[in-house]
């Protein structure tokens, strides 16, 4: 039995791992969702003060309550920020750190840092126009190629997302995070364009010093999906989560 940790990405929750948690569970593994301050079913609590620490906190909380070691971290998209926290300040709790098309830092920099400027002041834009400094979810077939009912049930879900989350910049110590094994799962048709500087990363010799292929090792898994694969190929994408635990 293994012991999962499912980080959902901006605008989610819990609930985007709906199809995960029960494939896992249903293997015989442990497996726990987060759903992070301000968002999904949590979005009752949105205000100003949230920020990256937050967030990080709630997947610290979580590790610690369901009292979960050599867990299989799991990290979506916006996810990518916090896994790094974690592993960089638990790396003994975490067995392996799955990224799943998401975020790769550098350290010092925040989730914006690598993002096109345009998009940068899109959504700090529409952060300072909402009453709890929030911004907005893109349309998910247009950003995550997601269609019909799959289309449906991500838009009708996700609310907006912590602003501050957004510009706050992440220290980390990058040894210390290649230190744990990783897989980079590189989600290709379409891609996300902001994505794109993660991608450039994980095929860098240099990144993180060299300490990104150095470390204990890392591998790259492509699908040939969307952004959200938990979603729009939930079969391939869980039977891929199963296999981690072999």
């Amino acid at each position: 039995m293994a012991h999962y940790l499912l980080v959902h990405g901006a605008w989610g929750g819990a609930w985007y791992w709906r199809d995960t948690l029960a494939a896992l569970i249903g293997a015989g593994h442990r497996a726990h969702a987060v759903t992070l301050t301000g968002v999904g079913e949590r979005a009752h609590l949105l205000t100003p003060a949230i920020d990256l620490e937050t967030h990080i906190a709630d997947v610290l909380g979580a590790l610690d309550t369901e009292e979960l070691q050599d867990c299989i971290l799991v990290v979506h998209s916006y996810g990518g920020m916090l896994g790094t926290a974690v592993a960089d300040r638990r790396p003994g709790r975490i067995a392996h750190l799955v990224y799943v098309d998401a975020v790769l830092p550098a350290p010092g920099e925040s989730w914006s840092s690598a993002q096109p400027p345009d998009t940068r002041a899109a959504r700090i834009a529409s952060a300072e126009s909402h009453p709890q400094y929030a911004f907005a979810a893109p349309d998910p077939t247009a950003a995550f190629g997601l269609t019909g009912p799959a289309a449906d049930w991500v838009r009708r879900r996700q609310t907006p997302h912590p602003g501050h989350t957004y510009t706050q910049p992440l220290d980390f110590d990058p040894a210390r995070v290649a230190a744990v094994p990783r897989t980079f799962i590189n989600c290709t048709q379409p891609t996300l364009p902001t994505i794109d500087v993660s991608r450039r990363r994980m095929a860098d010799p240099g990144f993180w010093g060299g300490a990104w292929h150095r470390g204990a090792g890392v591998r790259t898994i492509d699908m040939a999906t969307g952004h959200s694969p938990m979603v729009s190929e939930p079969q391939a994408f869980n039977r891929l989560m199963r296999d981690l635990a072999a």
